[in-house]
């Protein structure tokens, strides 16, 4: 990309170079592959990265202009978004706990999940994604209870008609793929009716794998060779992929969803 790194990361930290050169009173700071922290809210670079790969010749004006626009509208009224407009546009993610190296955990809307991860809450707005204060919550006059029923309801309408692709393997498993790459493929893995779909294809209780924001992969439990293959896979993936989350495995059961289940060697 001509003017633009085509590399993500430094793609990033172009971008974060320009936001500053912009708005000299923001404080950025590169927290991911193609993520930045802007006066502590993130701010996801997916969309603009990709516009620029359609047009690379136009990189370096296409992102100013994306910026400019960016924080002279939306970013500038986020924090007097109401609850009637955001209720219906908050969406879960899921993270590892290591985003609390770069966010104040008492300022994130969270809760916590197995796996060293959490789900934090994002308003979804045209061009940017926006975590959820503590403060916001306070405003908003809601708890995150509340916060998180609205994000799974959300979810589940955000994609009504999921795409699932089962496959199965040369050692007898089968596996049901998610790839909507909407950035929320991960986050289907708290879809309240996930285990009733999947379960009777993938012989009962099953494992999910997440290595990164947008893979989703649940896996029968047997055969043991067919698990372990995935479990190499989920860690080449967790190293190489943006947004990564975890390399280990979600155990799915009718009772809800468990973690850390030992025995594989990634």
């Amino acid at each position: 990309m001509p003017g633009m790194p085509g590399e993500p990361e430094a793609f990033a930290q172009q971008v974060a170079a320009m936001l500053r050169d912009i708005k000299p009173d923001c404080e950025v700071e590169l927290t991911g592959p193609r993520e930045l922290l802007v006066n502590g809210r993130r701010l996801d670079l997916e969309n603009v990265y990709r516009m620029v790969s359609t047009e690379p010749d136009r990189g370096s004006e296409i992102v100013r202009h994306y910026l400019g626009q960016l924080f002279a509208t939306e970013a500038e009224s986020v924090s007097g978004m109401t609850l009637d407009f955001a209720r219906p546009r908050i969406m879960p993610r899921i993270q590892p706990v290591s985003i609390f190296e770069h966010l104040d955990e008492q300022m994130v809307a969270h809760v916590p999940f197995v796996n060293d991860t959490v789900i934090v809450f994002v308003t979804d707005l045209p061009q940017m994604t926006v975590s959820i204060t503590t403060e916001q919550m306070l405003k908003w006059g809601v708890c995150t209870e509340e916060v998180e029923e609205f994000a799974l309801e959300n979810l589940d309408h955000y994609a009504p008609e999921l795409e699932i692709q089962f496959v199965e393997s040369k050692e007898g498993g089968k596996a049901a793929i998610v790839s909507e790459q909407d950035g929320y493929d991960a986050a289907r893995l708290l879809l309240p009716g996930l285990y009733r779909r999947l379960a009777p294809q993938l012989g009962g209780n099953f494992y999910v794998a997440i290595p990164a924001r947008d893979m989703f992969v649940a896996l029968s439990a047997t055969p043991p060779e067919f698990v372990q293959r995935v479990a190499e896979r989920v860690a080449q993936d967790h190293q190489r992929l943006p947004y990564p989350i975890t390399n280990e495995f979600y155990y799915m059961t009718l009772d809800g969803v468990a973690g850390r289940v030992r025995g594989l060697a990634a």
